[in-house]
Formats: C-alpha cells, structure tokens, sequence
C-alpha cells in the first residue's frame, strides 16, 4: 500500500496533547462525556455494530459497549490508542487510519465487515489529511450495512486551531459525491435546531 498522507491531527503535534489530558480529567471525575454516544444509541438496534473512527481515548466506545452494541474502535495515534486501552480495558480498538480500512482488514482482525453505524465525532473529519474528505466519506460509505447510517460532528467555526474550517454546503457536496445523503443536520447532539458553530450530520446511504 501506498504511503497514507500525514492527517492535520498528526501535523498539529504538541498542539494536540491537552484534548486526551482534558478529557482524561473528565472522565476521572465523573463528568458527562456520554452526549455523542446516547445520540448514536437511539440511531441504533440492539447489540448494533458501530465503527468508531477516530475514537482517540475510547470514551464514545465505551459508552456504547456499555449500551450492549458492538464496537469496534479505529484510532492511528498511538498515544490515544495507548491511553484507550489503559482508561477502558477490554475495548476492542485498531491502530489504522480510516483510509487504510477495508472489510477485509477488519475481518482478519476478527470485527465485522459491515457496521449499522460509523460514528465520527469530535471534529474527526476536519482533522483528516488535506484533499481526503472524499475518500474518507467513500470509505464510511463502503462499511455501512444495508439500511446502516453515519454520525458525524465537527465545529464549523471556533474549533481547533489546526483543524479544516468544513462549510456545510461543501461537507454535503462531497457527501453526495461519496454516495451519501443528508438524512438529518443539527446543531448539538442534544438535537438543538442547525446553527453557524457546530453541526452534527446523520448521513443514510443513497
């Protein structure tokens, strides 16, 4: 396989270590950090099986293995993909990027080929590397199951310094272009109506 293009995730570097420390301290205190993955409980049926892309410290995972569905983790920072195992033991997480994902690559690592549901949150798509949107949202596309459906959130203003400033209109044309449909948009996972800082995206294949 080709060499896979360096993630803006990757290219922000130091810049990044406070998010795993902040939400470590969350989760240490017993702070609510389970907004994400109620939302992606009532998107699913019982025992689903979800595909976490990016699920950096496992929290969005976790949440939902506790739910009863099947999850399987997909993260390529090594340190999140450490800090995952540590903070949740047990959770089942690969160290890939989303571009290196196939069925047959999940497979051998004994998950399923196909998911209910992929879940990208946490402005996952708008560290992903330059010019890959489309093919990331290819990819999400080829791993649904029939019927399956994609969660994606990210800011669209005030986010991360290093991070894509993503446009709705432009998110929505390269999802069509990718073979998806805008299913829902709102502006929280509260389902609080579409607003200009943060959008969150149900996504049905078309």
């Amino acid at each position: 396989m080709a060499e896979l293009p360096t993630t803006r995730w990757a290219a922000g570097g130091a810049a990044n270590h406070g998010y795993a420390q902040r939400f470590a301290r969350f989760v240490e205190t017993g702070e609510d950090v389970d907004g994400e993955a109620r939302l992606a409980d009532t998107l699913l049926p019982r025992a689903g099986r979800v595909l976490d892309v990016g699920s950096g410290m496992g929290r969005v995972s976790a949440a939902l293995r506790a739910r009863g569905h099947q999850v399987v983790g997909v993260e390529p920072d090594p340190a999140l993909v450490a800090q995952s195992r540590r903070t949740y033991p047990g959770l089942d997480v690969i160290e890939s990027d989303v571009l290196a994902l196939s069925t047959e690559v999940l497979q051998a690592h004994g998950s399923p080929g196909e998911f209910d549901l992929v879940v990208l949150v946490g402005n996952v798509m708008v560290f992903v590397a330059e010019d890959t949107e489309r093919t990331v949202l290819s990819r999400v596309r080829g791993l649904l199951a029939p019927g399956g459906r994609a969660l994606i959130g990210f800011h669209l203003q005030d986010g991360p310094a290093t991070a894509h400033r993503y446009p709705p209109e432009e998110f929505v044309a390269d999802a069509a272009t990718a073979g998806l449909r805008v299913a829902h948009r709102f502006g929280s996972y509260e389902l609080h109506p579409p607003d200009d800082e943060y959008a969150v995206w149900v996504l049905a294949r078309d």
